[in-house]
């Protein structure tokens, strides 16, 4: 079921007119800069955009001139995980990698050893529903990110619970999403025409706005 949600999506995301995802994600963009989450943190991970999916390069553009630290992922082919770093500057320090996706250029960057610093989490995704339930691309990346997070909070150190927040096209809104056991649904899901609070881990209602 996840494939075939998967499939059908992302063929509906690449109809969308080039103009129209450009609107789409600008919306979006104001609507993430206006989340109380995102205007209280000092420093947040992001991602850098591909294919039709929302542009989140103009999120990143609006982070680093907010003056908020702001982290990236890269692939790492050794342990099949993502490695976080620091970002400040889009031209000189990220280049193409994995399927065109841009990462910080290791040797320009400061990796990030744990996500204690990080104070606001935005994913990618291709499907979500209202609940928060989230489907990826099928890499498990973020998944696995996640747990990581999960086990520093279970151990000895405990940190605070990091919002969790997606950006997606109203279209990508799916009824029903099947979930395992290592899946993490997002606080809020951001779209074009809406901001929703989603049914969260800390046990607040929905709200839209």
């Amino acid at each position: 079921m996840k494939q075939a949600i998967r499939k059908n999506i992302l063929a509906q995301r690449e109809q969308l007119p080039a103009d129209t995802r450009a609107a789409y994600s600008m919306a979006i963009t104001e609507r993430l800069l206006q989340l109380p989450e995102y205007q209280q943190a000092n420093a947040v991970l992001g991602y850098m955009n591909f294919g039709a999916e929302f542009a989140s390069e103009f999120w990143v553009a609006r982070v680093l001139a907010g003056g908020k630290r702001l982290a990236l992922p890269k692939v790492n082919h050794h342990t099949n995980q993502l490695d976080l770093y620091w970002v400040d500057d889009i031209e000189n320090q990220l280049v193409a990698g994995l399927w065109g996706i841009r990462e910080p250029i290791v040797e320009r960057c400061e990796r990030l050893n744990t996500l204690n610093e990080i104070e606001f989490v935005l994913l990618p995704g291709v499907a979500f529903t209202r609940d928060g339930a989230r489907l990826g691309y099928g890499k498990g990346y973020y998944d696995k990110l996640l747990m990581k997070q999960l086990a520093i909070r279970l151990g000895e150190h405990t940190i605070s619970a990091k919002p969790l927040v997606a950006g997606a096209y109203s279209m990508q809104l799916v009824e029903r999403i099947p979930q395992e056991a290592t899946d993490r649904k997002v606080e809020w899901l951001v779209t074009e025409s809406e901001t929703i609070h989603c049914a969260a881990p800390r046990g607040r209602g929905s709200e839209e706005r």
